[in-house]
């Protein structure tokens, strides 16, 4: 019997956001990315077309690197100007029924008692719906904007997000009891503090001691999704993620990070089979091959190829700017966003990686594949990557937005239904559900094998 797939919907509350150039064409809408209409009707576009989540990314500064500053980036609007996320998650799941909202934050910049109030806020808000993708971030400019002066060291970044977690795992888990909150108007006791302790964190980055503000809410800690495939990525993501977002250009290169990450886990003392794997991909599709391959030809009329390489530089600390358009790429090591780098240089072993690569390849769709053609085709494509690179998923993100979904929606969907890969349209939206037994499949909580689930009373 053919394996479930999960399916987020990669968005961001920008008007570019992985396909540099194509907020020009005429059935795009993006460039009403500040409207909270524009966004409550995507949302709803995603759940009809059977998508399990909206995953929302963030960054937070601009894409300054190429050429020696913004003005690429600004020109082509990469990612610039943006919203908070944090804000728009809970509008986005009162607008729809069943729908996930992972939101990306950083570690890196938010203090963790403050940062683990807004989750709960938004975990009571939306019924358990929520998720938190968590990220070090790896932007210079994010550094320089929030304090730091420098990014720190890379795999400093994860050191601290380690204690980081524990902070915030000591507050979700263990600062209430169950029972805490009663709100008993006999007595005149709203919480019990004999049910109520301290986080008593103290470590190298923090000294957090005080209980969480927050009362348990559905799910306690929200469902973590984690993004990056470095060596200290994956051992990040196998302690804590109980879903992993990978970007890559083929299934097998997306296969080693697979392989890699749930060793680490069952070195954990995980189940391997209980973190999610998830893979970003593109999708151009029509009617039949044919229409999809037109339709394709007709987004790369709008391709910027300035902001897409604006767009790498940001990514990967690497400025093509004055490099030789056809010379091949040489692997560096960088502190900016590690994995990203590798996807086009030491790992593909499809050939030399050079600037006009990689900007004909990051113009559309990103880094991760643009998979194009008739229904039949999409499927079957995302059964193969399913099957080579073991994913339990993908991150689906739309060239022309929201067209692009909705096309999904119409067209691939229902081939994914008869295959019996996504559930039927009355199953799927039955019951609400929290984030963690969407793509979890168990409760609400955190399972008891996982790193969080040790700070319970």
């Amino acid at each position: 019997m053919p394996r479930t797939l999960l399916l987020n919907a990669f968005e961001m509350p920008v008007p570019v956001h992985q396909s540099p150039g194509l907020w020009r064409h005429p059935e795009d809408r993006s460039r009403d990315y500040a409207q909270l209409s524009h966004w409550e009707r995507q949302a709803q576009i995603i759940e009809d077309a059977g998508f399990h989540g909206l995953f929302l990314a963030d960054v937070l500064g601009l894409y300054d690197v190429y050429g020696g500053s913004a003005d690429a980036a600004l020109r082509g609007g990469v990612q610039v100007p943006q919203l908070d996320p944090l804000i728009l998650a809970p509008l986005l799941a009162k607008a729809t029924t069943t729908l996930t909202i992972g939101v990306t934050a950083s570690v890196t910049y938010a203090a963790p008692y403050d940062l683990a109030r807004r989750f709960s806020t938004l975990d009571a808000l939306t019924d358990g719906r929520i998720a938190w993708n968590v990220v070090t971030s790896y932007q210079e400019s994010a550094a320089r904007n929030l304090g730091l002066g420098q990014q720190l060291p890379h795999d400093q970044r994860y050191d601290r997000a380690d204690e980081y977690m524990d902070v915030v795992y000591s507050l979700w888990e263990a600062s209430y009891a169950d029972d805490a909150y009663v709100a008993d108007a006999a007595s005149g006791v709203v919480v019990d503090p004999d049910k109520v302790r301290g986080a008593g964190h103290r470590g190298e980055y923090f000294d957090v001691q005080a209980p969480a503000l927050v009362a348990p809410t559905p799910q306690r800690t929200p469902f973590l999704f984690q993004a990056g495939a470095s060596p200290r990525g994956l051992q990040f993501a196998a302690k804590h993620a109980e879903a992993v977002f990978f970007s890559g250009p083929t299934p097998e290169q997306v296969a080693t990070w697979t392989a890699a990450l749930r060793e680490a886990a069952a070195e954990h003392g995980r189940d391997p089979r209980s973190v999610k794997v998830f893979s970003n991909a593109a999708v151009v599709v029509a009617e039949t091959s044919e229409a999809a391959r037109e339709r394709l030809e007709s987004y790369q009329q709008y391709v910027d190829v300035d902001a897409a390489l604006a767009l790498f530089a940001g990514w990967t600390g690497v400025d093509l700017s004055q490099a030789d358009p056809d010379a091949p790429l040489e692997h560096v090591e960088t502190d900016a966003n590690r994995s990203a780098l590798a996807s086009f240089t030491k790992l593909d072993s499809e050939g030399a990686w050079t600037p006009r690569r990689v900007a004909e390849f990051v113009a559309i769709g990103g880094r991760g594949p643009v998979l194009v053609g008739s229904p039949e085709e999409v499927a079957d494509e995302l059964q193969r990557w399913v099957e080579v690179a073991d994913l339990d998923g993908f991150n689906i993100n739309a060239c022309v937005r929201p067209a692009d979904f909705e096309r999904f929606g119409r067209f691939v969907t229902p081939v994914l239904r008869e295959r019996g890969l996504l559930p039927a349209d009355d199953a799927a939206s039955a019951t609400t559900r929290t984030a963690r037994e969407v793509f979890g499949g168990a409760g609400p909580r955190l399972r008891e094998d996982h790193a969080g689930a040790t700070f319970r009373s």
